[in-house]
């Protein structure tokens, strides 16, 4: 646990003071006199003097939460996950059909993707897109998992690795008010002549950078099996997530030694996984990095990644937790002294 405001915490020693001054109060009011004629109702309310103590035991406790809210403590807590919508990123370049993942990387990355599916919350909006020598979006973010799940099943490979822009066509997507314009950071500028559909468009929101992770709205789950062959930058197309916030998980999925391979048509096809840029991808963006190698490895990540969405760990404030407990102190504490006593005190 950590606190915001830790300054606050000298408040705490005025709290072995409050039992003192208790205790001299109940000396300051006396002994009073008095005589019966039994000594058997003096023995049964003498037992029950402990009940006096109670309140104002409670009392303590519940400022001793205040004091310690008033330092505004931090602690790592399990919360739901918050996040409403992941897009999935997947590699469909004709590198997919390589066989040393089993049967094939593309099918064990399909076969991988319906797992992550059923992990994840119903109520997380998926959608995905595919990139070889371009990027497309495959299927918007839905609900409908037949959709998604369909959309991965109906994949065709392609030439090229343009994992830049598939970043950026995620980003495209989860910020339309942001005018990110995936042709123009491959082509350049467009010309000054605008389209009827183009003076229509609303012009685009002012962008402030964030923290790095720091949207909770959206995750980007990125796989890839080889290096960007054309298309974005990968890191520039990483740090344009990092300025919005956006987390990109990053799956590598092959070899790492890099070789050659025959491909349709005598081809040769880089096999060579690009580990440094891509591990630079889920730093920038506060992510993380998995290396998968084979068929079992690919599902276990995807299906961790999934099961870890439904509940996160963050640093939380429990400042209002600390006055809420202070609260139910206080109204336990009066609560018993008016059962017992008929007064609150």
């Amino acid at each position: 646990m950590s606190f915001l405001w830790p300054q606050n915490l000298w408040l705490l020693l005025a709290l072995p003071w409050l039992p003192l001054l208790y205790l001299w109060l109940l000396r300051r009011r006396g002994k009073p006199v008095l005589r019966v004629s039994s000594v058997g109702p003096l023995r049964r309310a003498a037992s029950r003097q402990w009940r006096r103590h109670v309140p104002p035991l409670l009392y303590l406790l519940a400022f001793a939460a205040l004091l310690l809210g008033m330092a505004r403590p931090v602690a790592p807590v399990k919360l739901p996950w918050a996040r409403t919508t992941v897009l999935l990123a997947m590699d469909v370049s004709l590198s997919m059909r390589v066989r040393d993942v089993e049967p094939t990387r593309m099918v064990a990355a399909q076969a991988a993707a319906h797992s992550f599916l059923n992990e994840l919350p119903k109520n997380i909006d998926v959608g995905l897109v595919t990139f070889a020598g371009s990027a497309q979006v495959a299927q918007q973010a839905t609900l409908d998992r037949l959709s998604v799940t369909a959309a991965i099943d109906a994949i065709q490979m392609q030439m090229g690795t343009a994992v830049g822009s598939a970043i950026v066509l995620c980003l495209a997507e989860l910020f339309p008010d942001h005018d990110i314009d995936l042709t123009e950071m491959n082509f350049g500028p467009r010309s000054q002549a605008r389209s009827l559909d183009d003076k229509d468009k609303l012009p685009p929101k002012p962008f402030t950078p964030v923290a790095p992770g720091s949207y909770d709205a959206a995750a980007i789950i990125l796989l890839t099996d080889g290096r960007r062959t054309t298309g974005v930058d990968t890191l520039q197309a990483a740090r344009m997530a990092a300025e919005r916030g956006v987390r990109i998980h990053v799956v590598g999925l092959g070899t790492t030694d890099g070789h050659l391979a025959q491909g349709e048509g005598g081809m040769a096809i880089y096999l060579q996984l690009d580990e440094p840029t891509l591990r630079e991808v889920a730093r920038l963006t506060g992510g993380e990095y998995h290396h998968a190698a084979t068929a079992e490895v690919l599902r276990s990540v995807y299906q961790s990644l999934g099961s870890r969405m439904q509940v996160q760990t963050r640093d939380t404030e429990l400042t209002a937790l600390m006055a809420g407990v202070a609260a139910l102190l206080i109204v336990a504490g009066a609560s018993l002294s008016l059962l017992w006593f008929g007064r609150i005190g």
